[in-house]
C-alpha cells in the first residue's frame, strides 16, 4: 500500500508547493536542461552583522572557463533592498566573517600578489583578507605558508583565529624539488593546528602545538576558552580517536573532556563557559553507528549526559542560546530538515520551522537573537531567510531564483510503503508537472549515498538531472531504505551485521507498490545511484533483472578490497561485525555483501563511473564489477574521470556524467536516442564523445 505523507503546513507555504506543480500564469515555461542545471547558482554561509542589520553570504555560479563554480561575497539588508556584491575576480572567494564592531570583513581568498606556491593539496594558498565596511580594496591580512580554513574573531575584534597545516619542512621541499620523493603510504601528512593573528599588523602566533591534529575548533562567546576537536592525525579513519578538549584561547590550561572510540563534532561552550556540548552518533553507552545525538558535559571535565536520548531524528548541528538555558538545533526527519529549540533541562524539543524543505546553511546569532540559513524545496535551491530568535515566519531575504519559475517542474511528494517485514518505509516521489491520473511512467530509482544519510525535499541537482528526467517520460523514486537517517535507531541499524539485510528490498518494495498503485510502467525502469547509491545499484542489479539499464556511481563491489582500499573503515566495520584480517574474520559475511560474487546473476546493461582519484570508493572497486559483467557479456562500460575525487566537480565532467546516463536510459529503457548537450562555448559536437556514450 502507497501513502502519501504531509505535515501540517502555514497556508501561505501550502500554496507556494502547491503552485510548483503547475506554470506561473502568464507566463510561458520551458524545460530544463543539463547546462541549466549546472548553471543554477548556490548560496551558502549565511552571516548577521552585529547590529542586526545586514546579511553577507557567498553566491557561488558556473564559470565554464575556469571549468568549475567560483564564489564570490554578497551583501543584503534584512529590512529589504538590492543585495550588493563585495568580492569579484581572482579564484574566488569564501567564508566571509562580521567583525565584532561591524567594520571589517575577513574573508578567505587566494593570494594575488603572492609568489607560485602550493599547500599540501596542489592548490592555491589561500589567506585571510579584510575589506572596510565604509568601502575601498580588500587588504590582505596574512601571508601563511600553507591555506587558511575557518577562520572566527575574538571577540574583542583584535584578532582572527584560524587552523592552517604545518609548513613542509626544508628538507622535505628539497628532497621534492630532486625527485627523491618516496613517501610512505598513511604516513605521509602533517598536522593542522590552530593559529591567531593580530588585526592591527601583528605577528601570526601558533596557539596549539604538539603531535596531534585540530579538527575544528569554536571559540567561547567571552573569548577566553576554545572548545577544540583534537585527533592523532589528519587521516579521516582516525576521526574515532579525535575527542573534545577546552583550553584558554593561549593554548593553555587544556582539559581533555571526552575518551571514547566514537568521532564527535560541532564542540560548543555555554555563554558562561560552564558547560560544553557536542554532536556524536553515537549511543549513551558511548557505541557507534547510531543517529547523531546532542551531548553535554561540565567544561571543567567530568561525564557526559545525552539530550533527548529518545529522539528519533539524525541531528545535524546545534548551538547554545543567548543565556545557555537552551540549545537550537537542526535534525533531519526523514524527508525533511527543521529548525527546533530544546530547554538543557527538558526532553522534547520545540519545532520552529515546518514544511516540504530542508533548512541549510544554518547560523544562531545571539547578539540579535536571529537565527539565518538557507530553505531548499521543490522550487527554491535555497534562498537565504532569517527567523527569530524563538520562532514565527520566517523572512525571505534574497530573490536570486525567482527566474526558476520560467521552468517547467516536476512535483515532489513525500509517499509510504509497507516493507517485505512490514515496516514502514518513505520516500519521495517525482512526476511530471502535467501528470495525470492513469498515466504510467517509466521509472528511474535513485538511491541516495551515505548510506547513513536520507533523501528530502530540495531544489534537484544536476547529478540527478530529476526535471529532464520527467520530461523525457520517467517517473522518479527516491527511497529511504533500511539503514537511512532520521527514522530512528533500529531503522538506521538495520544494517549492523549485515548491509543488505532490508535495504534492497525496501527499494524494490517501494517500486511494486508505484506499479501496483498504476503510476510505473515495471516494464520500463533503470536504477542509478552514487556511493552507497552506487553499492545499492551494484546489489540490485544482481538481486533483479526487472531494470532495463542501471547506472553505478562510485559503487562497491568487493567489501574485502574496498575494506583496505578505502580511506575509511571505522563505520563500515559494524556492517560486517569486523575487520576482514584479523583471526575469525567474518569474510563469509563480507562476500554475501560483496555484489562482485554474485556478479553472473547479471543480464542488465550497466554504465560504471567513478573520479580517478576517489579516496573513498577507489577506482578498483568500479573495474572489478565492470570487467565481472565484460566477461559475462553483460552490455557495460567504465568511464574515469581525471583529477576527480569522490564527487566529480569539474563543470564538463558534470556535463558529461548526466548526458552519459541520459543516454543509456534512453538507448535501453525506452530505446530512444539521446542528443548530447555541449558546453555553452563549444560550437562542434564531439563525435567521438557520442559515440563513446552510446556504445
Amino acid at each position: 500500500m502507497l501513502r502519501s505523507t504531509h505535515p501540517s503546513l502555514p497556508a501561505l507555504l501550502l500554496t507556494a508547493m502547491l503552485g510548483l506543480a503547475g506554470p506561473v500564469q502568464g507566463q510561458a515555461q520551458r524545460p530544463m536542461t543539463i547546462v541549466d542545471m549546472i548553471e543554477i547558482p548556490s548560496l551558502s554561509d549565511p552571516q548577521i552583522s552585529p547590529d542586526g542589520e545586514h546579511v553577507l553570504y557567498v553566491r557561488s555560479d558556473a564559470d565554464w572557463e575556469l571549468n568549475r563554480t567560483v564564489g564570490h561575497i554578497w551583501r543584503i539588508a534584512v529590512d529589504g533592498g538590492d543585495p550588493l556584491q563585495l568580492t569579484a575576480g581572482g579564484e574566488g572567494q569564501s567564508s566571509p566573517r562580521w567583525s565584532p564592531d561591524g567594520n571589517w570583513i575577513a574573508f578567505l581568498a587566494e593570494r594575488e600578489d603572492a609568489p607560485d606556491r602550493a599547500d599540501e593539496e596542489d592548490e592555491a594558498v589561500r589567506q585571510i583578507h579584510l575589506l572596510n565596511t565604509a568601502g575601498g580594496e580588500a587588504m590582505p591580512l596574512t601571508d601563511h605558508p600553507t591555506s587558511i580554513s575557518n577562520i572566527q574573531w575574538s571577540p574583542d575584534g583584535a584578532f582572527v583565529y584560524y587552523l592552517a597545516t604545518d609548513e613542509t619542512t626544508a628538507e622535505q621541499k628539497r628532497r621534492d624539488e630532486a625527485k627523491d620523493d618516496v613517501y610512505a603510504f598513511d604516513e605521509d601528512w602533517r598536522h593542522r593546528h590552530l593559529w591567531r593573528v593580530g588585526v592591527d599588523g601583528g605577528d601570526r602566533e601558533q596557539v596549539t602545538h604538539g603531535d596531534f591534529t585540530v579538527r575544528s575548533y569554536a571559540l567561547s562567546r567571552d573569548g577566553s576558552r576554545v572548545a577544540l576537536h583534537k585527533a592523532p592525525t589528519p587521516l579521516l579513519d582516525d576521526s574515532d580517536e579525535a575527542e573534545v578538549w577546552v583550553a584558554a584561547t593561549t593554548g593553555d590550561d587544556d582539559v581533555r573532556i571526552t575518551e571514547n572510540a566514537v568521532p564527535e563534532n560541532g564542540a560548543r561552550l555555554s555563554p558562561d563557559n560552564s558547560l560544553v556540548l557536542w554532536v556524536s552518533g553515537s549511543d549513551g553507552d558511548r557505541d557507534p553507528y547510531y543517529n547523531d545525538r546532542i551531548f553535554v558535559a561540565p567544561a571543567a571535565g567530568g561525564p557526559a549526559t545525552v539530550l533527548m536520548p529518545d529522539l528519533t531524528y539524525e541531528v545535524n548541528g546545534a548551538e547554545w542560546s543567548a543565556d545557555g538555558s537552551a540549545i537550537y538545533f537542526t535534525a533531519n526527519t526523514g524527508v525533511r530538515v527543521e529548525l527546533f529549540r530544546v530547554d538543557t533541562a527538558g526532553e522534547t524539543p520545540e519545532q520552529l520551522t515546518r514544511g516540504d524543505h530542508q533548512v541549510s546553511s544554518w547560523t544562531f546569532h545571539p547578539e540579535v537573537a536571529r537565527h539565518v540559513f538557507g530553505l531548499n524545496h521543490a522550487g527554491d535551491p535555497g534562498e537565504v531567510h532569517v527567523l527569530d530568535a524563538d520562532g514565527g515566519e520566517p523572512v525571505q531575504l534574497t530573490n536570486v531564483f525567482d527566474y526558476l519559475a520560467e521552468f517547467t517542474l516536476p512535483t515532489q511528494e513525500a509517499i509510504t510503503w509497507t516493507g517485505e517485514d512490514g515496516v514502514e518505509v518513505e520516500g519521495l516521489l517525482h512526476l511530471p508537472a502535467d501528470h495525470r491520473p492513469g498515466d504510467r511512467y517509466g521509472l528511474v530509482v535513485q538511491t541516495h549515498g551515505g548510506p547513513a544519510s536520507s533523501d528530502r525535499f530540495r531544489f534537484p541537482r544536476s547529478s540527478r538531472f530529476v526535471p529532464i528526467l520527467t520530461e523525457l517520460g520517467y517517473a522518479v523514486l527516491k527511497p529511504n531504505y533500511r539503514g537511512s537517517t532520521g527514522y530512528g535507531d533500529e531503522f538506521l541499524r538495520d544494517m549492523v551485521g549485515h548491509y543488505f539485510n532490508q535495504a534492497h528490498l525496501d527499494v524494490m518494495a517501494g517500486v511494486d507498490a508505484l506499479i501496483e498503485r498504476g503510476i510505473v510502467d515495471g516494464d520500463r525502469m533503470a536504477k542509478m545511484g552514487w556511493s552507497a547509491g552506487g553499492h545499492m545499484t551494484n546489489k540490485i542489479i544482481t538481486h533483479t533483472d526487472r531494470f532495463k539499464a542501471a547506472a553505478s556511481g562510485a559503487g562497491a563491489a568487493n567489501w574485502v578490497s574496498m575494506y583496505a582500499q578505502s580511506d575509511v573503515r571505522i563505520y563500515r566495520a559494524p556492517w560486517f561485525g569486523g575487520d576482514p584480517w584479523t583471526e575469525d574474520a567474518p569474510i563469509e559475511q563480507f562476500m554475501a555483501d560483496s555484489p562482485l560474487f554474485s556478479a553472473h546473476e547479471v543480464t542488465t546493461p550497466t554504465i560504471f563511473l567513478v573520479g580517478e582519484e576517489d579516496p573513498r570508493v577507489p577506482l578498483p572497486q568500479s573495474v572489478e564489477m565492470h570487467r565481472a559483467l565484460k566477461a559475462n557479456d553483460v552490455p557495460t562500460h567504465l568511464y574515469v574521470a581525471p583529477r576527480e575525487g569522490h564527487g566529480w566537480r569539474e563543470l564538463r565532467h558534470r556535463l558529461f556524467l548526466s548526458n552519459v546516463q541520459l543516454d543509456w536510459f534512453e538507448r535501453w529503457v525506452m530505446d530512444r536516442e539521446w542528443t548530447w548537450e555541449q558546453a555553452p562555448d563549444e560550437t562542434e559536437k564531439d563525435e567521438g564523445r557520442v559515440a563513446a556514450g552510446a556504445g
